[in-house]
């Protein structure tokens, strides 16, 4: 009797314990090595916009350093803000007509510790928003190189601001926004292949032209000033690239593993064939041509990195060298547009390689929750693809000329003649960046000169 009842209390305890059992189960669950590695990738994805500063502030003249540094620098603070505002929800919030995102994330509203699991169900939601916010910081700022050494700073800011509402937030939300229309077609894109490097190439070309060339631009030298910092800025982009793309996955697994492999493979190729190619064309390989190869690779990759094999990154890496060399050194001058540092050589040219690249070599193998390019064939990846950056073309360039305008009729958005002259540290901000390394080589060499002096004087005194 006594086991009788034992065996029905426990019957009746599994019954009432099963139901919560199943719901808990169902709830999305924080993983804390996901957590840190989303954590540690949004890190690295920041610090490349500083790398970044440093990649372009060393290839413009030096009366413009500081105003170069200061764009990139300065779109951290307001896209940090913005997108805790209103570039969340825009990009990211429950969707409104597959084109944008609804205002239930306004000021972070909603965005709490708990996965969204819609989008990383390991993760807190607001380290996934945070991780997104590093994308958004970074492809305004790979803009200003298009426009370097001649934008006025009120200008930029307005700029800043309206773009990354108007043109960022909407297509972050049809490329990987729930429902978003270019997601819904099938379009693959890992890492930000058209929402960060076609749209900000794209944008920097139709700024440039619309800026005018920089004042004695094919006329007199526009020499970088200090190769070393380009260096070092690109091994800094180098490095933040690995949670760029790998971080991507969202999760510390096989597929952030494929990835961050890729990712490498492909820059070094790039760097290789761009540099080849350089010295086929010129004679001699230089190291500005080695980093901006790097830069290309990587740019190349990113829609991909979570498609292919390493193999494939390969090829994606050698052609997308080769092709953004021959933009920058070919098409270029051919056009005669001043895109100032070739924003659009590097990222909207190499941007759209590596979203066709992307429905060539993308394979259910490394990624079954992607789709089989057209090499595995499946064309519609390929048609899906090439509609992706029609529409990013498109949308770049008609947005960007409109703010322009926009903000030109109320502030001035180009530099006067001597603005341009002076430059934009002294103009802009009132600031020198070597003014204490010239006086001090100026009083070095006074200095020296005195000694000289004296010296002379006493041995010509001493019988």
């Amino acid at each position: 009797m006594k086991t009788w009842k034992l065996v029905l209390f426990l019957t009746l305890l599994l019954l009432l314990t099963l139901p919560g059992m199943a719901w808990a189960a169902d709830e999305p669950v924080v993983d804390t090595g996901d957590t840190a590695f989303v954590i540690i990738s949004s890190a690295l994805v920041m610090l490349m916009t500083p790398g970044l500063a440093l990649f372009y502030g060393g290839m413009v003249r030096r009366k413009n350093v500081l105003s170069t540094i200061m764009q990139s620098f300065i779109i951290i603070a307001v896209i940090s803000v913005q997108w805790v505002l209103i570039g969340y929800t825009l990009a990211f919030g429950p969707d409104k007509g597959h084109l944008i995102g609804s205002l239930s994330y306004l000021g972070f509203k909603g965005v709490g510790m708990a996965p969204n699991a819609d989008y990383a169900g390991t993760v807190p939601h607001q380290i996934f928003a945070m991780f997104q916010l590093m994308f958004a910081i970074i492809t305004p700022a790979l803009i200003t190189g298009s426009i370097a050494e001649r934008m006025r700073f009120p200008a930029f800011l307005a700029f800043t601001v309206l773009w990354a509402t108007f043109i960022y937030d909407p297509l972050a939300h049809w490329v990987w926004g729930v429902n978003g229309w270019i997601r819904n077609l099938g379009a693959l894109d890992f890492a930000g292949g058209t929402v960060v490097h076609i749209s900000s190439g794209v944008s920097g070309l139709i700024a440039a032209l619309v800026l005018g060339k920089r004042r004695g631009y094919g006329k007199e030298p526009m020499l970088p000033h200090q190769l070393p910092m380009t260096v070092l800025g690109a091994g800094i982009l180098w490095f933040g690239w690995f949670g760029f793309n790998a971080g991507s996955a969202l999760t510390a697994n096989g597929l952030a593993t494929n990835a961050f492999v890729v990712t490498n493979t492909s820059a070094a190729a790039a760097a290789l064939s761009w540099t080849i190619a350089e010295w086929l064309h010129h004679g001699k390989p230089t190291v500005l041509g080695a980093a901006s190869g790097a830069v290309a690779g990587l740019v190349a990759i990113t829609p991909a990195s979570g498609f292919v094999t390493p193999m494939a990154s390969v090829v994606i890496g050698l052609v997308g060298g080769v092709i953004c060399y021959l933009g920058v050194s070919v098409l270029k001058s051919k056009l005669g547009y001043d895109d100032s540092l070739d924003a659009f050589g590097c990222h909207g040219i190499g941007g759209t390689w590596g979203a066709i690249a992307t429905g060539l070599f993308a394979t259910r193998a490394i990624n079954p929750l992607g789709a089989d390019g057209l090499f595995y064939g499946n064309p519609g990846l390929m048609k899906a693809q090439l509609i992706s950056i029609l529409a990013t073309y498109a949308f770049a360039a008609i947005g960007t000329f409109v703010i322009l305008k926009v903000v030109n009729a109320f502030t001035r958005i180009r530099a006067t003649a001597d603005e341009e002259l002076t430059g934009l540290d002294l103009t802009m901000h009132g600031e020198e960046a070597y003014r204490d390394l010239v006086m001090s080589a100026s009083m070095t060499r006074s200095t020296t000169r005195e000694r000289i002096a004296g010296s002379t004087s006493v041995s010509a005194q001493t019988p």
